[in-house]
């Protein structure tokens, strides 16, 4: 299984939440989408036992201490664009500002799957066969629900899961 989160937004509360449940799920690694924003919440992520990749989204600024702190917790910066291969699968991962960008991805039958964020909205959409895995906002900022999502490796199965924020 891998962990899916994106949008974090300096949610620490969320975040510590998000860490809680992939630890508790046993993943194997999670991939964040993008927009973690400011460097201080390196510190939440701190406690995750699976091996953390992530992209930049629009909103993040000093990219250089992001992934300076991020690198320093063991984390993988993967710049705006990850072209990762994790348990055998080849996973895009990116923010998602440009549709037109996932919809090419999706379609190239390059990847086993698209994961993006940026539009906050949870799902998964199916393009040419390929799933575009979006899990949502971890920090519920415009919808006030914070979501993140557990992508099986074996089916493709992706459940989204609304986490509980006191």
């Amino acid at each position: 299984m891998i962990g899916i989160i994106s949008d974090s937004h300096d949610n620490l509360t969320a975040i510590r939440k998000a860490v809680e449940f992939f630890n508790k799920k046993q993943v194997k690694a999670v991939l964040h989408a993008g927009d973690i924003i400011s460097p201080f919440t390196v510190r939440a992520f701190k406690e995750l036992n699976p091996k953390l990749y992530f992209v930049f989204g629009n909103n993040d600024g000093d990219k250089v201490t992001l992934t300076k702190w991020f690198e320093e917790i063991g984390a993988v910066s993967c710049g705006d664009f990850g072209d990762l291969a994790i348990q055998g699968m080849h996973i895009a991962l990116l923010h998602g500002t440009n549709e037109a960008l996932v919809k090419a991805l999706a379609e190239s039958g390059d990847f086993d799957v698209v994961v993006r964020g940026h539009t906050h909205d949870p799902g998964v959409r199916m393009i040419d066969g390929t799933p575009v895995i979006n899990p949502g906002e971890c920090s519920g900022v415009l919808s006030g629900k914070a979501t993140v999502a557990i992508l099986e490796i074996a089916n493709l199965n992706v459940e989204i899961t609304e986490l509980e924020i006191d």
